[in-house]
């Protein structure tokens, strides 16, 4: 009886002591998006692309062409920007899991949602397009529209469906200010520009001399 009552406290405290952490241990985080963020991605989604069709599909021809200088877009151009953009963006999340998993990428690029969150909606800082990127304005309305929806399409899927550790992935932004990039916070990245460049279209139409 004695061994048996032994044996059983053995079963019983060994598991704890096995499963113990010691205060100093760090757990890391999980790298896959959690259902929030999934949830906040899929909404900025869907949310920046009604603003978008609905800022473009009723323009008269001189709506979509006026441009308020010689220099600054017009409305059809910023739409066609932002249509562009989005492959490039997702060829970037792609880009990163092509690689390898990073350990440290929590150290590296935790924080660079919040980052890219605050600074990407404002309009107060500007950058020059990269050449693939702008618009030629030639391009009619319905074939935007048509490509944006097809593009928009491909990377919302994307985003409800992929189960993988999108934040373990990274790839380097072309521009300094942004480094290194995890492929969650390059997924967040492109609602994020197309709301950016919805307010430019907003500024365009602000314009004295844009068509009523």
């Amino acid at each position: 009886m004695h061994r048996i009552t032994t044996c059983l406290i053995v079963l019983l405290v060994f598991p704890a002591m096995t499963t113990a952490r010691s205060p100093g241990a760090v757990q890391k985080s999980d790298a896959r998006m959690t259902p929030e963020e999934r949830a906040k991605v899929i909404k900025l989604m869907d949310e920046s692309e009604k603003e978008y069709l609905d800022a473009i599909s009723n323009l008269t021809e001189a709506q979509w062409t006026y441009k308020p200088s010689p220099f600054k877009w017009s409305v059809g151009e910023v739409a066609e920007h932002i249509m562009l953009t989005e492959p490039l963006l997702f060829s970037f999340v792609r880009r990163a899991l092509a690689g390898s998993e990073d350990p440290d990428w929590e150290s590296k690029t935790g924080k660079k949602a919040e980052f890219l969150e605050r600074v990407l909606p404002n309009r107060t800082g500007r950058a020059q397009a990269p050449r693939e990127i702008q618009p030629t304005g030639k391009l009619s309305r319905d074939e935007v529209i048509r490509r944006y929806k097809e593009v928009r399409a491909k990377t919302r899927d994307f985003a409800e469906h992929t189960d993988l550790p999108l934040k373990a992935y990274e790839a380097q932004h072309p521009f300094p200010a942004f480094n290194i990039l995890n492929a969650y916070d390059w997924l967040l990245y492109i609602p994020l520009h197309n709301i950016r460049h919805n307010k430019q279209m907003a500024e365009v139409k602000a314009q004295p001399g844009y068509p009523k």
